[in-house]
């Protein structure tokens, strides 16, 4: 009897680190999703601003450092599909939209219209109705 109420709690144990594992590997696909937004802000600030020579505007930081994080952001989507199954992966992936907007209008200044946000609402309800 003592074993199985070892071998029950063991497997507790086992099934509670696979699940701290599989959402560590969700922030991981989270965070590379969000790092890409980021590296989008940084090329689209590049491209606004006025270069002297073809050559100035691969050079400009931003466009290198966005460039970057893009590959940092390949490199940490390999490593969360490790642990994130095939089909929740771009729905995870799919919140880079909501990330891409909120910088647009607070760093971009751009306008909402409704039909940006039917999309936006859509895109969300999607999320939702996958994660329930």
């Amino acid at each position: 009897f003592s074993r199985r109420r070892r071998h029950t709690g063991f497997a507790f144990v086992s099934v509670a680190r696979k699940c701290v594992k599989g959402a560590a590997f969700v922030l991981v696909d989270l965070f590379s999703t969000f790092l890409s937004a980021v590296s989008q802000v940084l090329l689209k600030k590049a491209a606004l601003r006025e270069h002297k020579s073809v050559l100035e505007e691969y050079t400009d930081w931003r466009v290198i450092l966005g460039y970057a994080l893009f590959v940092g952001c390949t490199l940490l989507t390999m490593l969360a599909y490790k642990g994130v199954p095939l089909n929740v992966g771009p729905v995870l992936e799919a919140t880079g939209y909501i990330y891409v907007t909120i910088f647009g209008v607070t760093i971009f200044h751009e306008k909402m219209n409704p039909k940006k946000l039917a999309a936006l609402a859509m895109i969300l309800v999607g999320i939702l109705v996958y994660a329930l």
